[in-house]
């Protein structure tokens, strides 16, 4: 059995995730959403940091025209009701093997706390008429912020409170939620952002009027092939666990998935379960040079993996917070070796966990000061600062 060592796997991260420097070949959003399946933005930063780690050049305008403008890419729920940015083309196969199952979830879930909340004795028929009344606004209109729809149906109101009891809690209005049981599902999709890069106030179209036909749909079983397939390519060797983690499915998903691909077993250095890998990529992996990266919380590399051990090693605890959320992390050479934040002047600092000697701090701090100069003075603060995070300011 093929075995692929610690440094191996790590030599595979830099070049097919795009961070060492001579193997930075994506030229474009939809390019590096392709690469990943898609890129984590339930943050709406970090897309825009994750790209900017990636490709060369990389401009907050260039993401911008991607969404906005040439629509080559999308934001859509689906792995793990996450928020992604997925290569149009993709969308398809997106649907049928993730955004569907959430969408099953979430309109279950929507229905039921209707009920509890005594806004409805039907929850299906009242989701279906609030649904009905924002595709008759939105053919009128051709597009609207939640607010808007909001405050122009009447079908929409109604409130409810998601945790009785909880801090975390308190009343709040439905209709957000309404949004995100059709958008799941396809119906409507993420237009124009009305806020800043940083922030997401996206107004609402249907998914015809902003993308026009994506694609015929795609049979499940097909789907899933598709998107295993790639996702193994960047993300390869990986365990049915990682698999069923990223994806967002069973066990017996993950496991018919990657024998229809026809998914190789290996060995994997320090983990017990084999690890999987495409027929055609079993070739040794070649070295890399030494390389720095800054990353952001919840990029799709940190967040890549349930087994997390081979690049996290001790460091787990501090560069997650307590739910499983990635900070901003810094790397080298493949493994996470601390944090980075801002300080009171925007400058971009890091706050290592260990010591790595000259050459590797000097590097990772040339990346701080690159993105320094390309923040511009921006603010980022991300939405789940890990414990490291917490450290600088």
């Amino acid at each position: 059995m093929r075995r692929f060592t610690t440094a191996e796997r790590r030599a595979r991260l830099g070049r097919r995730h795009l961070l060492a420097s001579s193997d930075q070949s994506a030229e474009s959003a939809a390019d590096v959403a392709r690469r990943f399946v898609g890129l984590h933005a339930t943050d709406p930063a970090t897309p825009y940091l994750s790209l900017w780690a990636r490709v060369p050049d990389f401009g907050v305008t260039d993401l911008d025209t991607a969404l906005y403008e040439a629509r080559t890419v999308v934001k859509h729920l689906a792995m793990r009701r996450t928020l992604w940015v997925v290569d149009v083309t993709d969308l398809p196969a997106v649907q049928a093997a993730a955004s569907d199952r959430v969408a099953a979830t979430e309109h279950r879930r929507l229905v039921g706390d209707l009920v509890k909340a005594g806004i409805a004795t039907d929850g299906d028929a009242w989701l279906e008429a609030a649904a009905a009344a924002v595709l008759a606004h939105l053919a009128e209109h051709r597009h609207a912020t939640a607010r808007e729809l909001r405050a122009a149906l009447p079908e929409l109101a109604g409130t409810y409170d998601p945790a009785p009891g909880k801090t975390w809690g308190g009343i709040g209005p439905v209709s957000p939620r309404v949004m995100t049981v059709m958008g799941v599902r396809g119906d409507l999709v993420r237009g124009p952002n009305e806020g800043t890069w940083t922030t997401s106030r996206p107004r609402w179209l249907t998914t015809s009027e902003w993308l026009g036909s994506p694609g015929a749909p795609v049979p499940p079983a097909d789907a899933r092939a598709t998107l295993i397939t790639r996702w193994l390519r960047t993300f390869g060797p990986a365990t049915k666990l990682d698999v069923k983690w990223w994806f967002g499915h069973t066990l017996t998903w993950a496991r018919d998935g990657l024998r229809d691909v026809g998914a190789v077993p290996v060995e994997l250095e320090g983990v017990d379960a084999p690890g999987y890998v495409l027929p055609d990529d079993l070739e040794p992996e070649p070295d890399t040079e030494p390389w720095a990266a800054l990353l952001p919380g919840l990029d799709v590399t940190t967040m890549g993996w349930q087994d997390r051990g081979w690049y996290l090693g001790e460091h787990r605890d501090r560069a997650f917070d307590r739910n499983g959320n990635a900070g901003p992390t810094a790397w080298w050479n493949g493994r996470v070796v601390g944090a980075w934040g801002q300080d009171e002047d925007g400058r971009v600092v890091l706050a290592l966990a260990e010591d790595l000697g000259d050459e590797p701090t000097a590097a990772l701090n040339r990346r701080a000061t690159a993105l320094t100069e390309w923040l511009a003075g921006t603010r980022i603060k991300p939405r789940f600062p890990s414990p490291l995070t917490r450290t600088i300011g």
